[in-house]
């Protein structure tokens, strides 16, 4: 694949990687998940998504190999030793490369279109396509396609890199989660969604009838292709959090085809932050309760504040893991949520920039933990949509030291 120099880096890097991955710390991280997602007693968990400030931490200038696809390599090995030097969270470092198969998808008969932002980095503006009605059936169900031949080469050509380091394995589709009100949204704009509550919502019903059973139509095919994967493990889950669970896969499992009761779903709806809990019920959460009804195992939420949410989310079938937003009440989340879901609580990234005052993020995380110990809470602490640290990567560290300070001090 790439140049004896790239291999050599990369190889080394590699190397690395199953030395961490191989230390008893790892194990140990692995075992408290497995009783943190099946909602056993413990002590809270930390988890650290960088996001847009990988791009400071860990800038591509640091990067040696010269292929693009070798740098993209290198970068992933780079970022997971960088886990394990620098953050205190319980990240689980895997002795393992995850290599997709190739599948594709014909889509939806429409594409979003935005109206660009002038400034780097900056908002765009949605620029709808659909415009009416009759622009509904535009949509089209995407057909799924899998390459055998060339899973097959691409797995083939991992393993030859480094399959003697690492436990090079192939997957299918391993993260199920659905965001429909983003698909629709992203083709009718957000403000005509808004409106169309009030001024049609005749219109938003069928777009929404129209997702749900397209999406039942794609996860019908992965099955018929057998293309599910087991994400009882480190694949990322929700919003933020892993599957790590002895919970599944169910009972009669069939290790050549994965069902979807043997696996974790999710589902979110953004878009809906500051719409009342009966029009997010009436609008998104009575489809995606349907969606989600055949998993074994299910996460809810993102950036949404479900705070007066929250008795609608407890419907979802066979629901484990809640997102708690940096603007919900957590005081309120804990006493509903107490021990019998994941607390996935998201603190405020915005505490990463401007002034950095540890004082404050020491007080405001000690009252979450406070407010979650004192109901019984399996609270996770996931640390994300952090876009910049002001190129202050040490403040990451920092954030994750006073977490696990205050854990240790709380919990012993």
């Amino acid at each position: 694949m790439f140049s004896q120099e790239d291999r050599t880096i990369i190889r080394d890097l590699a190397k690395r990687v199953a030395e961490i991955a191989d230390m008893p710390i790892m194990a140990e991280r692995k075992d408290a998940w497995k009783k943190h997602n099946s909602l056993q007693p413990f002590r809270p968990l930390i988890l650290i998504f960088p996001e847009g400030s990988w791009g400071e931490l860990l800038p591509h200038t640091v990067l040696k190999c010269t292929d693009g696809g070798a740098r993209n390599i290198e970068w992933n090995l780079r970022s997971r030793i960088y886990y394990y030097e620098h953050f205190q969270d319980d990240t689980v470092i895997e002795k393992e490369w995850i290599v997709s198969k190739v599948i594709g998808s014909t889509g939806w008969g429409l594409s979003p279109k935005h109206i660009p932002s002038t400034e780097a980095r900056g908002a765009w503006h949605f620029d709808p396509v659909i415009k009416e009605p009759a622009d509904l059936k535009k949509l089209t169900v995407p057909e799924i396609t899998y390459n055998e031949e060339a899973s097959k080469n691409v797995l083939a050509q991992y393993q030859d890199l480094f399959g003697d380091i690492l436990d090079v394995k192939q997957k299918g589709i391993a993260h199920i989660s659905f965001h429909i009100m983003n698909q629709y949204t992203a083709l009718r704009g957000l403000e005509e969604v808004m409106l169309d509550m009030y001024e049609n919502p005749e219109m938003l019903h069928d777009a929404m009838s129209f997702f749900e059973e397209a999406h039942k139509k794609i996860i019908k095919q992965y099955v018929d292709l057998n293309l599910l994967s087991l994400n009882n493990d480190g694949t990322y889950q929700n919003s933020g959090g892993n599957g790590y669970t002895d919970e599944l896969p169910k009972s009669g499992f069939n290790p050549n085809r994965v069902r979807l009761c043997d696996m974790w779903g999710s589902a979110e709806a953004q878009e809906m932050a500051q719409v009342s809990p009966e029009m997010h019920e009436e609008f998104i959460l009575s489809y995606e309760k349907r969606l989600l009804e055949p998993f074994g195992l299910n996460g809810y939420g993102c950036c949404e504040d479900l705070t007066k949410k929250l008795d609608y989310v407890f419907e979802i079938p066979n629901i484990r893991r809640i997102s708690i937003a940096p603007s919900a009440d957590v005081d309120i989340c804990a006493e509903k949520l107490k021990d019998k879901y994941i607390f996935s609580w998201k603190p405020q990234p915005s505490h990463l920039v401007g002034q950095f005052d540890t004082n404050f993020i020491r007080d405001y995380i000690r009252h979450t933990l406070e407010v979650a110990k004192a109901n019984n809470c399996v609270l996770e602490m996931i640390l994300k949509d952090t876009h910049t640290c002001e190129f202050h990567p040490e403040r990451f560290d920092i954030w994750t030291q006073i977490a696990r300070e205050l854990i240790n001090e709380m919990y012993g």
